[in-house]
């Protein structure tokens, strides 16, 4: 049984017209529809959409780390 993991990252945008946070399960949702071994995620850019002076929506830009294979 090997102890050490190997990792690939990825990048998805998320979006929500409800919150930061609904963005970000909304992309980890679909990310994993066909991203297997997920095990971690780091926001790097957050920002919005403005509608008539207000959030129209919200976009999350994600780094997701996942596991190659078994390692």
């Amino acid at each position: 049984m090997s102890y050490h993991h190997t990792y690939k990252k990825i990048e998805m945008v998320g979006s929500s017209k409800t919150s930061i946070e609904d963005a970000i399960q909304n992309a980890l949702a679909e990310c994993n529809k066909t991203v297997k071994n997920m095990d971690w995620f780091e926001v790097i850019e957050t920002r919005g959409h403005i509608v008539d002076g207000a959030v129209g929506h919200f976009q999350v830009t994600l780094k997701i780390g996942f596991r190659i294979g078994e390692s």
